[in-house]
């Protein structure tokens, strides 16, 4: 079953037509501003990989990906991509990336086992990246800093919606306040995972909540991340508090990605040791995949944030239940 949180009063501050101008606004602004923070190459990326290779990103373990067989190639199985977590180290090194070096990308993913409610689809978009760097850099240090420039572009691109659309009144902190998964919990141990997010992120504004994957005090991970391309103690989500929601608003999961020894312990712990025998996995294991840090930041997130939506679907052009529809429709949430 889906849920849905109807704001009271809530009312587009744009109609559906501005709204399109504003969509394609913010997505162009935030890339020039990841740009000028990172020097990041803009690449192509696939829609779907080859099956079995170990090249998807796995989520949690359990999402079925949407497979079908290639006509022309014997029947060879592919599967639309989850996201590009993998494929983005795999290009860096392919592409000749160097230490500082990287890329970004427009990913678009299905995800048909996804949950319908107002920040979730199963149509996924986001900015997927990915940048080269040294041994020395695998630190949390380093990772702090990547998020903060982060939020600055995202910042910046806030600013510069509200001065082409004067009608949008957002305000968003750029001070990033960081915060363990196991922190989160041993002050709000009475709270789920994601009232926990909301919690942190309405008394902070902007939060960097660290440490997902991994098990906690309470025998449980905070949330669900694949063992074989985040580095559990060096990862986490860039968060903010949404106004219209009420609620804290993921945009970014991202991370340092696993070297040999966290690959093979996170494996372990995932009972997915059977992974190590794809490519992928033994070129980390051999050392001939670059290091790296890499993310997603969500283009529809991030729109539905800045343009102060009560609904993902006023952004982006998906599938939803006609319950939802008619619900929306009542409300003058405007799905588009």
């Amino acid at each position: 079953m889906y849920s849905l949180i109807v704001p009271e009063g809530y009312k587009s501050k744009m109609s559906v037509r501005e709204t399109e101008k504003a969509i394609k606004f913010v997505k162009d602004a935030f890339q020039r501003n990841l740009i000028k923070n990172f020097g990041f190459e803009r690449v192509s990326a696939p829609l779907f990989v080859k099956s079995k290779t170990g090249v998807n990103d796995d989520l949690n373990g359990v999402e079925r990906a949407v497979k079908f067989d290639i006509l022309e190639q014997g029947g060879v199985e592919a599967e639309i991509v989850h996201s590009l977590a993998k494929w983005k180290r795999l290009a860096l090194k392919r592409y000749g990336f160097r230490n500082g070096e990287g890329l970004y990308t427009d990913m678009n993913a299905i995800r048909r086992d996804d949950k319908c409610d107002n920040q979730h689809s199963i149509y996924v978009d986001q900015w997927d990246w990915e940048m080269v760097i040294s041994k020395e850099q695998r630190n949390r240090d380093f990772l702090k800093m990547i998020v903060t420039r982060i939020v600055s572009a995202i910042c910046d691109t806030l600013d510069e919606t509200k001065r082409a659309f004067p009608v949008i009144d957002l305000n968003l902190k750029r001070e990033v306040t960081f915060v363990t998964t196991q922190d989160a919990l041993d002050r709000y141990p009475e709270l789920d995972s994601h009232q926990r997010e909301s919690a942190l992120a309405k008394e902070y504004g902007t939060i960097f909540l660290m440490n997902i994957g991994g098990a906690l005090s309470n025998g449980k991970p905070h949330d669900g991340r694949a063992p074989d391309y985040d580095d559990w103690s060096l990862n986490g989500d860039i968060i903010f508090y949404d106004e219209v929601l009420g609620e804290s608003i993921e945009i970014s999961s991202m991370g340092i990605r696993v070297d040999a020894d966290s690959l093979k312990k996170q494996l372990e712990l995932a009972n997915a040791t059977d992974r190590l025998e794809n490519d992928y996995h033994k070129q980390i294991i051999a050392g001939t995949l670059p290091l790296t840090i890499g993310g997603g930041i969500g283009q529809s997130r991030l729109c539905m944030l800045i343009l102060q939506k009560a609904h993902i679907g006023e952004v982006q052009s998906s599938l939803w239940p006609d319950e939802m529809h008619e619900r929306c429709d009542e409300a003058g949430i405007n799905l588009l």
